[in-house]
C-alpha cells in the first residue's frame, strides 16, 4: 500500500513525473512514464522551425499582435481587453491584489491554484448569494462541470465573477461577455499541448486589464512565447484536427476505462474523472501510468488522454482488462 506521505505528493498538482520514476521505479523495455496526471493534450502544436526569436527581447508590437490573435481565436472585438500572462496560474494570484473582495467565494471542489490565489476565499459547491467575489473553472476541474453562462452572467451582477476556462478550447466560452466583473482566464497550453511554453490571457475590462498590464511591466511573456502564441492562434487548420483527435482519444479512453469496469463521474475534452477503488492510482503507477489522485476521494483519479494505441494497451494492462 502507497505511503500516505507519498501519495500526498501527486495529490497537489499533476505533471510530476521525476517524483512518480523515484517512487515507482520505471517501465523497464526502454519505455519510459505516461503522463495521464495534468489534463494537457497528448499532441502538440508542430514548432517546425518556427524562429523563437530568443536572442533579443519581445517587442511590444508582438505581444500586441500576439494579443489580437488571441481575440480572434476567442471572439473578442477588442484586443486591448486581453492581456498576455506567463501562464494563468500566476494570473490568478497577481489578479487577486488587483481585484478587492471581503467575502470571497471559491468552487469546490476545485483548481487549487484557486485557493492558493484566494486563501479567505470560502469554498461553496454553488453558486453563492452573499458574497462580493466568485472564483470558479468551467470546464471545472476535476470533473468536467460547465457552470451556465447566463448564470454566470446574471451573478455578474452582483459581484465579481472570476472563471478559469483553462479547459475550454477552442470553444469561445465567456470571453466575449468579459469586463471588470466577469473576468476570464485562458490558457495556451493545454489545447495546444505545450504547457512549458508557459502562456495564458486575463479576458477582462479595460481598468482592470490596464492594472494588469501595469503589474506585469514591458515583457509579461518571452519572446518564445509571442512568436508561438501568434502563429498557433492563426493555425485554424490545425485547430479544427485537434478537436476532432481530442474527440476521437476522449471516446477511445471511455470504452477501455468502462471495459474495466470504472465508473465515469465526471468528463472535460482533455480528461476523465472516474471512480473504482483506493489502490488503482498505485496500480496505473507500478506499470508506469501518473494519474491525479485526490487526497479527499482516494476512490477517484482524473485522467488524461493517452496518445496512440501503446499506450492504451498499457493502461488496459494495468486495468487488467481481460483480452
Amino acid at each position: 500500500m502507497i505511503d500516505a506521505r507519498v501519495l500526498a505528493t501527486f495529490c497537489a498538482h499533476g505533471g510530476r513525473v521525476a517524483a512518480a520514476r523515484a517512487a515507482f521505479g520505471g517501465p523497464g523495455g526502454g519505455e519510459d512514464w505516461i503522463d495521464l496526471s495534468t489534463g494537457i493534450a497528448p499532441w502538440a502544436w508542430p514548432l517546425g522551425d518556427l524562429p523563437l526569436g530568443l536572442e533579443r527581447l519581445p517587442e511590444p508590437a508582438g505581444i500586441a499582435a500576439l494579443e489580437a490573435a488571441a481575440a480572434m481565436a476567442f471572439g473578442v472585438d477588442d484586443p486591448a481587453a486581453i492581456v498576455a500572462v506567463p501562464g494563468t496560474d500566476l494570473a490568478m494570484r497577481l489578479l487577486a491584489g488587483l481585484i478587492p473582495a471581503q467575502r470571497g467565494a471559491v468552487l469546490h471542489p476545485g483548481y487549487g491554484g484557486h485557493r492558493a490565489a484566494w486563501p479567505d476565499a470560502a469554498p461553496v459547491a454553488h453558486l453563492p448569494t452573499d458574497h462580493d467575489l466568485f472564483v470558479l473553472a468551467s470546464p471545472a476541474n476535476p470533473d468536467g462541470r460547465v457552470t451556465d453562462a447566463e448564470a454566470l452572467r446574471d451573478l455578474a451582477g452582483r459581484m465579481t465573477v472570476v472563471v478559469d476556462e483553462a479547459y475550454a478550447d477552442p470553444a469561445p466560452g465567456l470571453c466575449g461577455d468579459a469586463s471588470d466583473r466577469l473576468v476570464v482566464l485562458r490558457s495556451f497550453g493545454k489545447f495546444y499541448g505545450l504547457p512549458g511554453v508557459r502562456l495564458g490571457f486575463v479576458v477582462a475590462g479595460r481598468r482592470i486589464a490596464a492594472a494588469l498590464r501595469a503589474t506585469l511591466g514591458d515583457w509579461p511573456v518571452s519572446s518564445a512565447a509571442v512568436a508561438i502564441g501568434t502563429a498557433a492562434y492563426g493555425d485554424a487548420a490545425w485547430r479544427r484536427a485537434q478537436q476532432a483527435r481530442i474527440v476521437e482519444a476522449g471516446v477511445t479512453l471511455d470504452d477501455v476505462l468502462a471495459a474495466a469496469g470504472l465508473t465515469i463521474v465526471g468528463s472535460a475534452p482533455l480528461f476523465r474523472l472516474v471512480e473504482g477503488d483506493a489502490g488503482l492510482f498505485e496500480r496505473l503507477a507500478r506499470h508506469a501510468i501518473l494519474t491525479r489522485p485526490f487526497a479527499d476521494r482516494p476512490d477517484r483519479l482524473r485522467i488524461g488522454l493517452p496518445r496512440g494505441s501503446a499506450a492504451l494497451t498499457r493502461i488496459a494492462a494495468a486495468l487488467e482488462i481481460p483480452r
